[in-house]
């Protein structure tokens, strides 16, 4: 690590902590004596996502979040669990080694952690997600969801 004072290429770490999903750490440079404090994060690779029209581009994290949060919108879901979906949806391609996948790919783990968080910002994302084009498709999604409600009121029980 280079010294952002003297510029020698040398440096010593004091203190190494977590902070943020990132390891903050505390250096010396062993020319100048003078201490700084750096922050490293883990480098996630590229995704290339092959959308509907068969066209690719480059993941878009921000791009998730927004579809997430227009979901969301008036709902009760705090913006830590917008950032909890997006962070699964990236730690999952890492953990597979995988780098190009498919929108309908991310679109999946998106509704299955939205289905878990909160009934109508699945309804939503899923209506955008699966291109609804009729009415019918909304009563589908929604009788799923009350089916899903019932079983669970019976296991409950």
């Amino acid at each position: 690590m280079k010294c952002p004072f003297c510029g020698f290429e040398d440096t010593k770490v004091i203190d190494s902590r977590p902070a943020d999903g990132k390891k903050r750490r505390r250096r010396e440079c062993t020319s100048c004596s003078k201490r700084f404090t750096t922050y490293e994060s883990v480098e996630m690779p590229l995704f290339f996502v092959t959308k509907r029209d068969n066209t690719i581009e480059i993941f878009d994290r921000d791009k998730l979040i927004r579809g997430l949060t227009s979901a969301v919108k008036k709902r009760p879901v705090d913006i830590e669990s917008i950032n909890r979906i997006a962070d699964s949806v990236e730690s999952y391609y890492a953990s597979q080694m995988k780098t190009e996948i498919t929108t309908e790919e991310i679109g999946e783990i998106a509704l299955k952690a939205l289905k878990e968080i909160d009934s109508v910002a699945y309804v939503r994302f899923a209506s955008v997600y699966k291109d609804f084009g009729d009415v019918e498709s909304f009563i589908s999604i929604i009788s799923e969801l009350k089916e899903k409600d019932s079983i669970q009121g019976i296991l409950e029980a």
